[in-house]
């Protein structure tokens, strides 16, 4: 069988992504399993004396299902056992069958947030976090080595060589049992949540069954093209979440991605509540309300507010360039209390070392229990303690790839503000003396400047971001 070239196939920060029927095709996704099965044959870490195993997962995207039994089959077909879950399932809950059931290695067939086009292949390891670049590069370097091998995917399923399982209720087990569930399920909010037509699905109303909460779902129903929008936790597709907020008294509205791991909410009234906020409250929370102790993680681009409110308690900050990856390497060697990236991925400890949005809104709601207020309340006390900020970013286009932010680096103000700190270790910050900042990051693939900022006004922000715009004319 022919092979597509290797360049055809490339991993980004999280798997490999690519519209359907173009390059994301049955073929190309078996050459990939292939790869994948000689990688977990020649390099993956194996257990000694146990079946060497792979988790297989997918999302609700047009024909993800048939890709994932593409890929079960080829790996098989390398006599390698193969767990295949038997509904759409959120990222996280692969993750975790990875750890529970002492796989190597596991696969999900997902695009995340990205448009219904697109379908994707993320490589999970065997304590659940993402693949880092040591593996994706050699799984990369081992397509096309050797031939394609794949079988009937009914035989393989007789012969118990793949094992058709539901990965979701474990998942729900594990879920009931992090949160305090008796707690929860005494109070009375009024909780919607906007499953954007993701593998997040009924989960929560399953977790919350039999509870005081009132729970309404919203597009949780599966629709592979996503109702003509995408499935990315931002405002502009939000309106009929950030509508019913402005209409009814509802306490929070939560939102999922397209796979489960990203969160991010709507305030009562129906202001958005970005994820560097929602990270704050819920480090507060489980060191405030759970006595949780350890450091705090963000990455370069997060919220000032995090900083002072480590400040004011003696908690660690830990700083880390954009990528969740960055942040799941510091959970795997330090106590951590929680970790988030400004997208909307947080990470838990005692759990998987990647990113769950499942739980990360029911900690939201456990910290309302807890405080016995809603979200926007507490948002409220919390923001006069430690600061309110008003956080944005925008992508630039380019004429072509940026070589250097090194004039970035030497500019002393901007508009009419000291710069009184300077990090370039990921893109360029500029920390500027009236408590706001401005970063520029340049993508290393596309003719794209991804720029961020944050002050203590909307109206600054946008001012610095708009900064932004004509700075880049210049590089």
């Amino acid at each position: 069988m022919s092979t597509e070239p290797k360049h055809v196939i490339k991993f980004g920060t999280d798997g490999w992504r690519a519209v359907i029927a173009d390059t994301f095709t049955f073929e190309n996704v078996r050459i990939l399993a292939q790869a994948m099965a000689v990688w977990v044959c020649k390099d993956a870490e194996k257990i000694p004396g146990e079946v060497v195993r792979v988790a297989v997962g997918y999302d609700n995207r047009f024909l993800s299902k048939d890709f994932a039994e593409a890929t079960a089959a080829v790996l098989a077909a390398n006599d390698i056992e193969v767990i295949l879950s038997s509904a759409s399932l959120p990222t996280p809950a692969l993750s975790l069958a990875c750890r529970d059931r002492r796989c190597v290695a596991g696969v999900v067939i997902t695009a995340s947030h990205n448009p219904a086009e697109y379908n994707g292949f993320k490589i999970k390891t065997a304590a659940g976090g993402g693949a880092g670049k040591n593996i994706t590069n050699a799984v990369e370097a081992y397509l096309g080595v050797e031939p394609l091998r794949t079988d009937d995917f009914g035989k393989l399923v007789a012969d118990g060589k793949i094992k058709v399982l539901d990965l979701k209720k474990d998942y729900l087990k594990f879920i009931k049992g992090y949160v305090n569930l008796k707690k929860i399920k005494a109070a009375t909010f009024r909780v919607t949540q906007d499953v954007m037509h993701g593998s997040g699905g009924t989960l929560l109303a399953e977790v919350l069954k039999g509870s005081g909460i009132r729970l309404e779902l919203l597009r949780s129903d599966v629709n592979p093209g996503f109702n003509n929008s995408r499935p990315e936790p931002l405002p502009q597709y939000l309106g009929g979440l950030i509508a019913k907020m402005k209409k009814e008294k509802i306490d929070i509205g939560l939102v999922l991605d397209g796979d489960a791991d990203r969160v991010a909410a709507v305030l009562p009234g129906g202001e958005f509540l970005s994820p560097q906020k929602i990270l704050a409250l819920l480090a507060l929370h489980l060191w405030k309300n759970r006595g949780i102790q350890g450091g705090i993680v963000k990455t370069i681009c997060g919220t000032a507010m995090i900083d002072n409110m480590c400040k004011a308690n003696g908690i660690k900050l830990y700083e880390t360039p954009v990528g969740f990856k960055y942040i799941s390497d510091l959970m795997m060697k330090e106590k951590i209390i929680v970790g988030g990236e400004e997208a909307g991925g947080m990470g838990f400890p005692n759990y998987i070392p990647e990113r769950d949005g499942i739980l990360a809104g029911l900690l939201l709601l456990e910290m309302m229990v807890y405080e016995k207020k809603n979200i926007g309340k507490i948002l409220a006390d919390v923001e006069k303690k430690y600061g309110r900020y008003y956080y944005d970013k925008t992508s630039i286009s380019m004429k072509s790839l940026v070589k250097t932010l090194d004039p970035v680096k030497k500019m002393e103000t901007i508009l009419g503000k000291k710069v009184i700190a300077v990090k370039d270790y990921d893109g360029v910050k500029l920390e500027l003396a009236d408590d706001s900042w401005i970063m520029v990051r340049a993508s290393g693939t596309e003719p794209i400047l991804r720029a961020y900022a944050e002050s203590k006004s909307p109206k600054r922000t946008r001012e610095l971001l708009n900064y932004a715009l004509e700075l880049a004319k210049t590089l």
